[in-house]
């Protein structure tokens, strides 16, 4: 073995511990995280002993002071000593700012629950996928979809009124939508993009589509409840929009139609955005907001997020696009492709924009 080799195989070694050590760190924090465990440390906001860590989050003693220990042999709480030799515990507020509710759109913490999540609802259906490369619908995922819910919820009435809206064209879509439009929502989900927007905006006029009949459901009692008489909702698959169909006959065209990291699960990406052509007005604006990467692979290597992203996709965003025969974009389809995939829907004027506070998603602005 020559030294090069050896020198090698040690690196590797050494970094195979890492990545044990960091996988194990990331299960301990999702647990915290959903035990309100970063919560209570904050609130506490001085060292403080194990029971009283417990205490503060309504939990047993033992398996917090396990926990705790996790988290201080992977850095991410401090261990200290107090005056009688008790081990004290503190989270830096640095490290709460991103593990926190509190830290808003920086709360990167919230994340920790993505892979396990997804391991829980398809790990043996991805394994058999690896063999057939069928994919995996969308009813294998429940939980995730709940939780990702939340996620987009939260993130969306932090920042789409009041942020993502003002910045598309400058503030011309926000004086559009204040004089009155025609807006469409694609894979609207539960509703919660055409009903904040609805009202914010009582002199436009709203409809999400989305596939799924339970969130239509759902998404049309919130409008109800609300008394959003401006919001209404339709199961409807997005790729039916250009052709002659009763998805596409009967909603007419609409000058603003969105589309928020909806495209990329699409089992057909280019006839969604073919149909978004297709019922955009003269004059209309179409935003679609995707995951921020390159197309080609070498272009995500420095990708600060590139593993965790490409594993999601792995376990849900390319299975889910793969099923029946579908595209299987996968969350890293990349800036080149969704330009290319763009010009061939039909869109002959592009805008790559950057979304303030969102470091991790990419505006495609179509006129």
């Amino acid at each position: 073995m020559t030294d090069a080799s050896a020198d090698k195989r040690a690196a590797f070694s050494s970094r195979m511990t890492d990545i044990l050590n960091l996988s194990a760190l990331g299960t301990a924090m999702c647990l915290g995280y959903r035990a309100g465990l970063f919560e209570a440390l904050d609130d506490l906001a001085e060292p403080a002993r194990c029971a009283e860590v417990a205490r503060a989050a309504g939990l047993a003693e033992r398996p917090v002071r396990e926990w705790l220990a996790v988290m201080v042999c992977g850095g991410v709480v401090e261990l200290s000593e107090s005056p009688q030799g008790e081990d004290l515990f503190l989270l830096p507020r640095e490290h709460a700012d991103f593990l926190t509710l509190r830290a808003g759109s920086d709360n990167i913490g919230v994340y920790t629950q993505e892979l396990p999540l997804l391991t829980r609802c398809a790990l043996d259906e991805v394994q058999q996928g690896m063999a057939t490369g069928a994919g995996v619908p969308y009813d294998r995922y429940p939980p995730f979809q709940d939780w990702m819910g939340q996620v987009a919820a939260t993130k969306h009435r932090q920042v789409l009124v009041d942020v993502f809206l003002p910045s598309v064209a400058d503030g011309e879509m926000v004086r559009r939508l204040t004089r009155g439009v025609r807006v469409l929502d694609v894979g609207c989900s539960e509703g919660l993009v055409s009903l904040l927007m609805a009202a914010a905006f009582p002199r436009s006029e709203f409809l999400g589509i989305d596939i799924s009949e339970a969130s239509v459901a759902l998404a049309r009692a919130e409008a109800v409840r609300l008394g959003l008489i401006n919001a209404r909702f339709e199961v409807c698959d997005a790729a039916s929009l250009g052709v002659d169909s009763d998805c596409a006959g009967h909603i007419g065209r609409f000058d603003y139609i969105t589309a928020f990291d909806s495209v990329h699960d699409q089992t057909r990406p280019l006839e969604v955005l073919r149909g978004a052509r297709a019922v955009l007005a003269e004059g209309g604006m179409f935003s679609m907001v995707d995951i921020k990467a390159e197309t080609p692979l070498a272009g995500n290597v420095g990708h600060p997020m590139g593993a965790f992203l490409y594993t999601v996709s792995l376990m849900h965003c390319m299975q889910v696009g793969l099923v029946d025969g579908g595209a299987g974009l996968g969350t890293m389809w990349g800036r080149q492709k969704a330009l290319d995939m763009l010009e061939e829907a039909g869109f002959d004027a592009v805008e790559v924009c950057e979304i303030p506070t969102d470091a991790f998603n990419t505006h495609y602005l179509c006129r």
